[in-house]
């Protein structure tokens, strides 16, 4: 391999080939490289060879440096440059791999006269949207009947072997089989029944798929049950996929509950991404807000924070391999034993507790309910909590009306409900759950809250089934908005899947929230895809639906008032000629500063992996922290060639993705109108609450 990278530099990049063997030492090569990006800069007018060249100047400048690595905190000695030399004269220093002179490669043809990135068209986009089948098609359909059928048939068995059960869920004595088989298909629809019977092993695991897993995947799982990862799949979730060679491609949700190596391996010493979620009691988080004692809020941003209460909403209808509270599965704060997790008597204290925070918070306007999964807990106690939401928010707006302008508190403006139960186990939203959120909603508004979002994330057109399509239906009945948020897996980041998946949300009423590149570290390597590949997605795909900003206005008045939403959005997407709508920003949550795609690439390591100097995004409000943060270096999770590599092994043709080695800068794209919060038509107070600054 790297004999093969090093005849290509001969070949086609023979001048910076030469500048490596006349230099008698790497301070020589330098030169001769900073005088030829510059003379690229001064003569050329081709934005594609200036970007290049000025992308080689900023190795130039971080060269020989060490910086610091936000995400690990470790300091890394840039050496990008250096290691090219040697490579090029026959002395590859120890640790250096191919896959960094395959990068280096790229960017140095870019300087060229005549090289011209690959186009992609809207009719190579509909062909590479029409790969993705969705779980609303026949055939598709017909596919999981039969695993239905065959995972009913494992589920008689469980049922018959379980003794001295309490569950609700046993046989009554002399039922004959058919009996019993029709038995399993009238609670199949009930989603407490998945809960008490989902797979929790990995023998159990591949006897429900057929005993279609492969001896290597059976090796990595058993080694995962041994070191206490999690297994917990609804028997529903396990018909989603695929077990005939011949059949569709599952790749996107399979990778999700088949764990990898990496996580395997990592798990027991995962660290926190989020360095905002490591709390020290009496101190501030990383971000410098006081919290309440506990884990029921993680806070990052001056306007929102996330609550988790202490009901089953700790759990979630399955463990996503690429969660990003791996962390807190690991450390068992959020976990699988639904009994453990029913609500304390301490609760309904501590619940009022966070509710004072909010309502003697100057900033907080926007409160997300998740957990693990808000939709976990049992509706009685979710509607005792959006209840305590309403009467604070009720206390808050009374107050404020006693405030002087510009000492207002922000009153709360917006709620949301963050679930993937969409997905895991459709059948949860019920027609009582549903009047609980309607009355919400109408009670909500008299409160003065304004917005009412489900927040889910469907990973998938797959994860479309007729189930999810008529629990979609009947939220959006309620009077909800239902935004989605997309992990960019490296199964999802095929070309035309996300494309395909906001087009079938899209056209059943839901909008796009976020793509997120998967963050974590050597736990998520193998799902990881780096962000050149989501500036190409954004770029290249996502530009498609690109919507003209006087047509934004019209689309956020559709959402505004909420009337056969679905069939409005299929409206305006026709009238448009739009395949999609792109409202999501595809971004990195960066660790104690927010969401983010404004980058450029300063160096490469030893194993090809880029190192990004990252800005916090600048059309929102941040914490005051953040103009103390000094520059925030983060490496990737894998190189671009180890991710082309995987996207090989998925059957996908590399040409495909030729471009991807020219993103190498990002500039987060401005929210969505839909997404940004109404004015409170007063005059808010700057003072800041429950804020102090570590020392």
């Amino acid at each position: 391999m790297a004999e093969n990278i090093l005849n290509k530099f001969r070949k086609n990049l023979p001048e910076i080939y030469n500048f490596a063997i006349l230099s008698e030492c790497e301070e020589h090569f330098f030169d001769h490289i900073r005088d030829y990006a510059q003379r690229i800069i001064e003569s050329n007018n081709n934005s594609i060879q200036k970007d290049a060249a000025n992308l080689i100047l900023s190795f130039l400048q971080y060269e020989s440096k060490f910086i610091q690595e936000l995400s690990k905190g470790d300091k890394i000695y840039l050496e990008t440059l250096s290691l090219l030399w040697n490579f090029l004269i026959g002395n590859t220093l120890s640790g250096a791999k191919s896959d960094l002179f395959e990068d280096l490669y790229h960017i140095f043809l870019f300087t060229k006269d005549d090289y011209k990135l690959p186009d992609y068209s809207l009719k190579k986009l509909n062909k590479h949207m029409k790969r993705w089948p969705s779980g609303l098609e026949r055939d598709i359909r017909e596919r999981r009947e039969l695993n239905k059928e065959r995972i009913i048939l494992q589920l008689v068995k469980k049922i018959e072997k379980r003794v001295h059960t309490t569950s609700r869920y046993h046989f009554e004595e002399g039922l004959s089989h058919q009996e019993r088989v029709k038995q399993v298909n009238e609670w199949w629809s009930d989603f407490r029944f998945h809960l008490v019977m989902a797979i929790k092993s990995p023998s159990e695991l591949n006897t429900f798929l057929g005993e279609s897993l492969s001896t290597k995947s059976m090796r990595i799982l058993n080694r995962a049950k041994n070191k206490k990862i999690p297994f917990f799949i609804t028997p529903y979730y396990l018909s989603l996929l695929n077990t005939d060679e011949n059949g569709f491609d599952d790749l996107a949700i399979r990778s999700y509950i088949i764990y990898s190596e990496s996580l395997v391996e990592t798990y027991g010493n995962i660290k926190a991404w989020e360095r905002e979620d490591t709390l020290v009691e009496g101190e501030p988080n990383a971000a410098g807000w006081l919290l309440p004692n506990g884990h029921n809020i993680h806070r990052r941003y001056p306007e929102v924070a996330i609550m988790i209460p202490d009901t089953r909403g700790r759990s979630c209808g399955g463990l996503c391999s690429s969660c990003q509270r791996m962390y807190d599965f690991q450390s068992e704060r959020l976990n699988f034993d639904m009994d453990a997790l029913k609500p304390l008597e301490s609760w309904e204290r501590k619940l009022s507790k966070l509710m004072e925070y909010f309502e003697y918070d100057s900033q907080i306007r926007d409160i997300l309910i998740t957990g693990g999964d808000a939709l976990m807990s049992k509706n009685r106690v979710l509607e005792n909590i959006l209840n305590a939401v309403l009467k604070m928010a009720q206390k808050k707006r009374d107050s404020n009306s006693k405030r002087a302008q510009g000492e207002k508190y922000y009153n709360i403006q917006r709620v949301r409900l963050g679930t993937r139960l969409l997905a895991y186990l459709p059948m949860r939203v019920n027609s009582e759950l549903i009047s609980i959120l309607r009355e919400f909603k109408r009670k909500g508004v008299e409160a003065g809250i304004e917005q009412f979002v489900i927040q889910t994330h469907i990973q998938s057109p797959l994860e479309i089934t007729p189930q999810a399509r008529e629990t979609i239906k009947a939220l959006i009945s309620a009077g909800w908005i239902i935004t989605n948020q997309l992990v960019f897996t490296a199964a999802v980041s095929r070309r035309g899947h996300t494309a395909k998946l906001r087009q079938l949300l899209n056209s059943l009423g839901v909008v796009s929230y976020y793509t997120f590149t998967v963050k974590g570290f050597e736990e998520n390597m193998e799902m990881y895809a780096p962000n050149s590949r989501s500036m190409q997605e954004q770029k290249e795909e996502k530009l498609f639906g690109k919507i003209p900003d006087h047509k934004q206005v019209e689309l956020n008045t559709i959402f505004s008032k909420g009337d056969n939403l679905t069939s409005e959005l299929n409206r305006f997407m026709k009238e448009n000629s739009l395949p999609f709508l792109p409202t999501d920003r595809n971004v990195l949550n960066l660790p104690a500063i927010g969401k983010s795609m404004t980058f450029k690439l300063v160096g490469i390591s030893k194993e090809g992996k880029r190192v990004l100097l990252f800005d916090h995004d600048r059309t929102r409000q941040h914490s005051p922290v953040i103009d103390k943060m000094g520059e925030v270096f983060i490496i990737e999770n894998r190189s671009i060639s180890s991710y082309l590599r995987e996207l090989e092994a998925m059957g996908e043709k590399i040409k495909d993705y030729d471009s991807i080695w020219s993103y190498t800068w990002g500039e987060t794209e401005h929210l969505f109108p839909l997404f940004e919060y109404p004015n409170p038509n007063y005059t808010p107070t700057t003072l800041i609450t429950n804020f102090r600054e570590k020392e």
